[in-house]
């Protein structure tokens, strides 16, 4: 089990970042791997969400939501790849463990750029939420992706988002136990907080659904002009109210989405716009983490009391 404290932004103490900076800016590249088939006659979305509507049966090949996500795999991640480099910024990247080896290209590729890799389940389409009544077969998913982590990268994995985000009460225990420091999945806030477990505390560092690709472009139909617009407004009102007290924002990215040749543009800006503001911090998730344990006292007191 698990539990924080609803701190209401007025009752905390300003959020002084390092540096002075106002808004602590990380994007997430999400290197996602699904299998073409499940041994089940229940819909399963091959590749992720769909796209086109009436999802086959695990048992049936869905080539056409499969594709399109398998996309972002073999062209779009390295568009995406090529802006970042030329305009030398950088991402973290969430990575089931089977890309390692399935899609070994693309974490390598992460890896030889120094980049964050972020642990994101076994297989995106085993959901830890299928195991919120079996601890054990859940700590069982979480305890194999380290090993495949930790295989080819020579050291354990720090943080973890869920696939879809639907982790379980067990889930932060788990990590913890693990030895995790951060914990992705709980979307609700503009700064970094301490989750309590059973097991002792973790970081929690907001992903976001709502400043994502795939919310913005796949299910709001937003232009490229207005997925742009729509990064810039956000990150400008945090900017501004990150001179007061700290703020994270996270654009989650999916490489069958940005990756694509008409949106691309849509982050070059976006990016451009960013490097031409003062006090931002391109951090990674484990530099927040790592710095909010050390100072969250500081933040609002009592969190682990």
């Amino acid at each position: 089990m698990f539990d924080y404290d609803y701190v209401p932004l007025p009752e905390r103490a300003p959020l002084k970042w390092p540096n002075g900076a106002k808004v602590a800016l990380m994007f997430t590249f999400n290197l996602e791997t699904w299998d073409l088939v499940k041994d089940t006659d229940q819909p399963y979305y091959a590749g992720g969400p769909a796209l086109l509507p009436n999802a086959l049966a695990g048992r049936i090949p869905d080539y056409p939501n499969y594709s399109w996500r398998e996309y972002g795999q073999r062209i779009g991640i390295w568009r995406m790849f090529d802006l970042f480099d030329e305009l030398g910024a950088k991402a973290g990247c969430t990575t089931n463990a089977v890309t390692f080896e399935r899609r070994k290209a693309m974490t390598d590729a992460c890896l030889e750029r120094g980049w964050e890799l972020i642990a994101h389940n076994h297989e995106q389409g085993e959901l830890l939420t299928d195991f919120h009544d079996d601890i054990d077969a859940e700590r069982d998913i979480i305890r194999r992706s380290v090993e495949m982590y930790e295989k080819h990268t020579g050291k354990r994995p720090t943080g973890w988002l869920s696939s879809s985000l639907r982790g379980t009460l067990n889930t932060p225990t788990i990590l913890v136990e693990e030895g995790f420091k951060f914990y992705c999945d709980i979307m609700n806030d503009d700064q970094p907080y301490m989750i309590r477990t059973d097991a002792g505390p973790i970081v929690a560092t907001p992903y976001s659904n709502v400043i994502n690709d795939f919310t913005i472009l796949t299910r709001n139909a937003r232009t490229t002009d207005e997925y742009r617009d729509l990064l810039i407004e956000e990150l400008t009102v945090l900017h501004k109210e990150g001179a007061k007290t700290g703020r994270i924002m996270n654009v989650g990215l999916h490489p069958h989405v940005s990756g694509r040749a008409y949106t691309i543009r849509a982050l070059r800006e976006f990016i451009e716009y960013a490097q031409g503001l003062d006090g931002i911090w391109w951090a990674t998730r484990e530099e927040i983490a790592d710095w909010y344990a050390d100072n969250h006292e500081a933040h609002f007191p009592g969190q682990l009391g």
